[in-house]
């Protein structure tokens, strides 16, 4: 079956943003005279929402919402000075640009919209589809649907890419095909996805600008 629409989650899949996310994470940590933690054990919280990260970012019993919301403003503050595009992602955008193309991330939607707008990447995806929409989030398929409903795509012919587990038990919830991209933050969780991608070189031959017969 051809693919012809694209989904793309945002953190771990397009964008590298755990410079940025570590970052904050130490300095609402350093407020709290916590030691600082590394980039790796801030990759290793990511994937579930800024809640989540946060809560495992913090000693148990430490997380508010006044402390997630002064955690978004140290974000928001730093949310590109160290955020780049994956090498590889622009040159794929490229090749299917013109095609259905949207963000889903359980980001939340104004900071979400900030990255793909800075970032000059906005010109490939007709929405950004982030959290705060009335919608449930990955893993669950609501965000899968809307976006097939603003692009007017089947889910037959669409792929969701992204290097979480929740992307793939969306895209399964929602009937669409799942490509796990293991360049990213995230982890499969044993799931089988449709597709395997190692690399973003990966994704010009499993998806070509025209599929093969």
């Amino acid at each position: 079956m051809s693919i012809n629409a694209f989904l793309f989650d945002l953190d771990g899949t397009l964008v590298d943003s755990i410079p940025d996310l570590t970052k904050a994470v130490n300095l609402l940590r350093n407020e709290l005279d916590l030691p600082t933690v590394t980039s790796d054990q801030v990759r290793s919280y990511v994937g579930d929402g800024v809640g989540l990260l946060l809560q495992r970012a913090l000693p148990e019993g430490q997380f508010s919402t006044a402390r997630r919301k002064r955690f978004m403003e140290i974000y928001t503050e730093h949310l590109t000075d160290e955020t780049l595009i994956y090498p590889g992602i622009i040159a794929f955008l490229e090749l299917h640009q013109g095609k259905p193309m949207a963000v889903v991330t359980n980001k939340p939607q104004h900071l979400a919209d900030i990255i793909v707008n800075r970032l000059g990447l906005a010109r490939f995806f007709q929405t950004v589809i982030g959290a705060e929409l009335s919608l449930q989030r990955k893993p669950h398929p609501d965000m899968v649907h809307h976006a097939l409903s603003l692009l007017g795509s089947t889910p037959e012919h669409t792929v969701m890419l992204g290097d979480h587990h929740v992307d793939l038990r969306a895209a399964q919830a929602a009937g669409v095909k799942s490509c796990f991209c293991s360049w990213g933050l995230g982890h499969d969780d044993g799931l089988q996805a449709d597709f395997q991608a190692v690399t973003t070189a990966d994704l010009p031959r499993l998806f070509p600008e025209v599929d093969q017969p």
